[in-house]
């Protein structure tokens, strides 16, 4: 009867690892006033329905002088989207606006604040080349990551 309790953790493990898998259509990062992420990586699926990028600013600067937000983009479309965010301005909170580059941006916030924003998961493919980066001026060559997408 030994085989039993074998068996038994057998499927506990595949539980949780299921459990898992239908855990990542969500991003939750936090910046802070060092100019830095938690995370240089998150995981979502492709096959999610929307995904969601949250962000919380733990720091405690104002969006003038500290502000962050996520903006998601190809890799290769990185450098060109965070120099066109300083051109954008704050008026359009870093981000260029209509830019078919940008494939989500958060609003920019400040200090104890919290933000996020959806996107529909469709727009992702697996395997793609994909980054997030905070667009306020000066940001993105510190505050960045890669956003792995997973079948």
């Amino acid at each position: 009867m030994k085989l039993a309790p074998t068996l038994l953790a057998i499927a506990l493990f595949g539980a949780a690892g299921m459990a898992h898998a239908a855990a990542n259509c969500t991003v939750s990062l936090k910046g802070d006033d060092a100019m830095k992420f938690d995370l240089k990586e998150a995981t979502v699926s492709a096959s999610c329905t929307t995904i969601t990028i949250e962000l919380v600013h733990t720091g405690k600067l104002p969006a003038a002088a500290m502000g962050h937000n996520v903006v998601v983009t190809t890799t290769p479309d990185l450098a060109g989207v965070a120099r066109d965010a300083i051109k954008a301005g704050a008026a359009n909170a870093y981000v260029p606006k209509d830019d078919a580059r940008v494939i989500a941006a958060t609003p920019l916030i400040g200090g104890g604040e919290k933000t996020k924003v959806t996107v529909p998961g469709k727009k992702l493919t697996a395997g793609g080349d994909y980054s997030f980066f905070c667009s306020f001026p000066g940001h993105s060559t510190l505050m960045k990551g890669k956003l792995v997408v997973t079948k």
